[in-house]
């Protein structure tokens, strides 16, 4: 299939095709007229790339973790990958505890139980105000 019916069928747009495509995520052969042609499994393919990108993996990460979850077998060290995929995951779950926190603050300060450390000194703002 061209880009075009692979970016109706995955739900991209074609931007993000040749995007995949420079970051070597996703890979075409080329027509004699130079059109990108894209096999069946390219649809499967870009679905888990949007789904390892919204996880908030970089292109680097998804590159190695590709030829681990190919149709035909992991090929290389997929070991090591595991340990990087394990590290993004624990940043992703201090970044959240890092948004709670951030947002339990700013529900106390919104219910009048407490306000900012920044804002306690300043004159006419104080844990009630």
């Amino acid at each position: 299939m061209r880009i075009g019916e692979l970016a109706t069928a995955a739900g991209v747009s074609t931007r993000a095709l040749r995007y995949y495509e420079e970051q070597g995520l996703l890979t075409a052969e080329r027509r004699g007229n130079g059109y990108r042609e894209y096999d069946e499994q390219a649809v499967r393919q870009v679905a888990f790339i949007q789904d390892l990108y919204g996880a908030g993996l970089p292109s680097e990460v998804i590159r190695e973790i590709l030829p681990c979850t190919g149709a035909a077998g992991p090929t290389g060290d997929c070991s090591a990958l595991q340990v990087k995929v394990q590290e993004v995951r624990d940043r992703l779950a201090l970044q959240e505890r890092q948004i709670a926190q951030r947002r339990e603050m700013l529900e106390r300060y919104l219910t009048g139980a407490a306000a900012p450390a920044e804002f306690s000194g300043l004159p006419g703002l104080s844990a009630g105000a």
